[in-house]
């Protein structure tokens, strides 16, 4: 029996261990026996970005054992906002975790976007490694348009569904409100926040949101992952809070269940959402500096969405029927894993 071992056996509701889960699933489906110990047998290794057991995995790569790392995006915030010791710390250390794998230990690199691997490659020069573009999949029938929701009828739900807002990670939290803002004039607007948010954010968050008369914020934290699905349907929009976003799976889980997103054209938001399933606009400003963006235009275009709800829906399916099937990603990392 083909037996795979993937490390590091990623636990949460982030992305990576949802990737992980939904990987799994779709090996054992295949009959694929998984493992999370370097030190078996396996004919393949996954590292989902990094794995400080570097003598395992080198004796693995002595053993022939082909070793694929599958890379997200580059830690980079902490070059243009203070946003702890602890988190500049860990930035740094990962980001060099990384790179050492990618370049000493791999014999293939999967990047999650095209987005992505340029990244890589404008930093820290191309892989020696053959490398390979795999978007993240989603299971279409778990993930559909059809089934409860508690979406209103007097107001328009923008959700934002992120892993973290917390810190330094919060400056897509301000944009999402400001657009809500602006949409406020014309359509009476509700921000919902699912992720991470620390106190003080979110008391500044509702301060600013306060003087409005027709938006409100509520903050739910940290969602199940199985209450998703009713949750993307029971919203109007999703907003991509994520500067410079490497391949968001709450993206790909809002397309599938018939979100239209909105969002600024950084990262791969564009190359993930394509031009009808949503509206994506230029920054405006320089993302990488975390510049305020052009608030003015995204909801302007974003009233698109609101008022055509039924198109921009169904194109967002189409979308994710489209180019993220989970049996296409599993395939597709098979092929990487086992030639």
């Amino acid at each position: 029996m083909t037996k795979i071992c993937i490390v590091p056996k990623v636990e949460g509701t982030g992305g990576m261990a949802s990737f992980r889960l939904k990987f799994e699933s779709g090996l054992r489906v295949r009959g694929i026996e998984i493992t999370h110990k370097l030190e078996d047998k396996a004919d393949a290794v996954l590292v989902i970005a990094g794995t400080r057991f570097l003598l395992d995995l080198s004796r693995a790569r002595r053993q022939g054992i082909r070793i694929v790392q599958r890379l997200d995006g580059i830690n980079w915030v902490h070059r243009v906002k203070w946003s702890g010791a602890r988190y500049t710390v860990r930035a740094v250390y990962g980001n060099a975790l990384l790179a050492l794998i990618r370049d000493r230990f791999a014999d293939r690199v999967v990047y999650q976007s095209q987005f992505i691997r340029q990244w890589w490659q404008d930093w820290y020069g191309t892989a020696k490694a053959p490398s390979t573009v795999i978007h993240n999949g989603i299971d279409l029938n778990a993930y559909t348009q059809n089934g409860e929701h508690e979406r209103p009828a007097a107001k328009y739900r923008m959700l934002l569904l992120e892993g973290s807002l917390a810190r330094g990670l919060n400056s897509g939290l301000f944009h999402a409100v400001s657009v809500a803002q602006k949409l406020s004039a014309k359509f009476p607007m509700e921000v919902v926040v699912a992720g991470t948010v620390d106190e003080a954010t979110q008391n500044k968050i509702l301060s600013k949101s306060s003087a409005a008369e027709k938006l409100s914020v509520k903050f739910l934290g940290t969602v199940p992952r199985t209450e998703v699905p009713k949750l993307a349907r029971s919203s109007h929009l999703m907003y991509c809070a994520e500067v410079n976003p490497p391949c968001p799976n709450s993206v790909i889980e809002s397309l599938a269940c018939g979100l239209p997103v909105i969002g600024f054209d950084t990262g791969s938001l564009k190359e993930l959402v394509g031009e009808n399933a949503g509206v994506i606009v230029p920054y405006g400003a320089d993302p990488w500096k975390l510049e305020t963006p052009d608030i003015a235009t995204l909801a302007a275009s974003a009233e698109r969405v609101l008022e055509d709800q039924d198109s921009f829906r169904a194109a967002a399916r189409r979308r994710a029927e489209e180019r993220f099937g989970l049996d296409a990603m599993v395939e597709a990392y098979l092929k990487a894993l086992l030639g």
